[in-house]
């Protein structure tokens, strides 16, 4: 793009500032605004997760940034995979994950920004397009729920798939030392929470269940205080008896949604381009929203500065994403649909359980029993070429019309790196 280029960015997300920073990294030239509605200091959430290969590209993006990511995160390397009166089992789990809170990551990303000349102007919600206009480019960062696209719906062919089961997002003093899933069985059906702490006192906890499971406990018409005390109950072995956190509605109860998939068709109209939620969305269970979103930011930044005209830029933006965002949305909807169908999987023998957790996101397992599918990866372990013609049929299942949420084994692709210097370009 041109030396001198002003970018709006609406919404103060991770996507929104990782994006202002990879700019001006690029070219500090560029002109850059971020617009966050609400004060600072302000936002919802617990931890957020990311992989020893993410850390791995964000190094090499903006080393100053990911320098401060590192050492406010916590570390694990193995699961903890519990079931009430069945099993515990700890495991290794290969690469490394990290936690760590919404809000630091998000205090980190707004300094590392302003240090670097961009504007980030909090309690600010831009009413209406003419309070753009004067902008070459505008980045809608503002959320699943995001006004900009909204405003050009038919435009974007925004679609929502609404999940069956249940969750809400807590808090909690205990600290895993792993990434624990924990299974409890009630008389009204299984209930289950996904924890991992994200900083020296503080580790997320997310329960998650059927909507008969919902409404046989009473969470249905429950108030939170009602909802976090029974909860606390189901789980007290692996919470050792530290309370949850949640927030509440305005009417007292318990914050349990519906995960919503979005997609769109086309993520960019005239100066209007889609980053991270506003443009996608992926099941929480595998982890990769945070993931996702920065590499958005990152690919972003490449495709424009890699073409002077703004709509081929959107254009290969939109091409180079789409493709993993697609792959990614199926693994997530692998991995919902595993929850979803969980006695399929619970009474398994303990090894083939935690291994059919594992391999949750796959797009062969809904197709054929668990059992066999079990044997298939024990044998194949070993065998790279009986592997790849696994990933071969999973790949034709995936392709297969009326094959649902089918998924892969990939997650996030890695974000292009950025150049190191003034009016360096990221390379491809």
């Amino acid at each position: 793009m041109g030396a001198l280029v002003k970018v709006a960015c609406v919404g103060g997300g991770p996507a929104s500032l990782y994006f202002s920073i990879l700019m001006k990294r690029v070219d500090p030239s560029h002109e850059i605004t971020v617009y966050e509605r609400n004060p600072a200091g302000s936002t919802y959430g617990w931890g957020v997760t990311y992989s020893n290969e993410l850390f791995g590209y964000l190094q090499g993006a903006d080393p100053e940034s990911a320098r401060a990511i590192r050492e406010n995160s916590a570390r694990w390397d193995t699961w903890m995979v519990h079931v009430q009166d069945r099993m515990t089992a700890t495991v290794e789990h290969g690469d490394n994950g990290y936690g760590i809170g919404r809000h630091r990551l998000l205090d980190i990303l707004t300094e590392r920004a302003r240090s670097l000349g961009v504007r980030v102007e909090f309690e600010h919600e831009i009413a209406g397009p003419e309070e753009l206009a004067g902008a070459d480019v505008v980045v809608a960062g503002d959320g699943v729920n995001s006004v900009l696209r909204e405003r050009h719906a038919d435009h974007f062919g925004s679609e929502v798939a609404v999940g069956r089961n249940v969750y809400v997002w807590l808090g909690t003093t205990k600290v895993f030392d792993s990434f624990v899933f924990s299974f409890v069985a009630t008389e009204h059906g299984w209930i289950w929470c996904y924890g991992y702490k994200y900083s020296d006192d503080h580790s997320t906890c997310v329960v998650e269940c059927s909507p008969e499971t919902w409404k046989g406990l009473g969470f249905d018409r429950a108030s939170e205080t009602d909802c976090l005390a029974l909860l606390e109950k189901l789980f007290a072995e692996i919470l050792d008896r530290h309370p949850l956190i949640g927030r509440a509605n305005a009417d007292g109860s318990a914050h349990w949604l519906n995960f919503r998939t979005l997609t769109n068709r086309t993520w960019y109209h005239d100066d209007l381009v889609l980053l991270g939620d506003a443009a996608h969305t992926t099941h929480y269970s595998i982890g990769a929203g945070t993931a996702l979103a920065l590499a958005d930011a990152a690919f972003l930044v490449n495709a424009l500065h890699g073409d002077t005209r703004l709509q081929r830029a959107f254009a290969r933006y939109e091409r180079e994403r789409l493709a993993v965002i697609r792959s990614a949305q199926r693994a997530a909807g692998n991995s919902a649909q595993w929850f979803e169908n969980l006695p399929r999987y619970i009474d398994r023998p303990p090894e083939q359980m935690v291994a059919l957790l594992d391999q949750r996101h796959s797009s062969l397992l809904p197709r054929i029993s668990p059992a066999l599918y079990y044997r298939i990866d024990q044998v194949s372990e070993g065998l790279e070429p009986l592997r790849r013609v696994t990933r071969w049929m999973a790949s034709k299942v995936a392709r297969t019309p009326h094959a649902g949420a089918a998924g892969c084994d990939d997650h996030a692709a890695p974000p292009p790196q950025a150049g190191t210097g003034a009016g360096s370009p990221p390379s491809p």
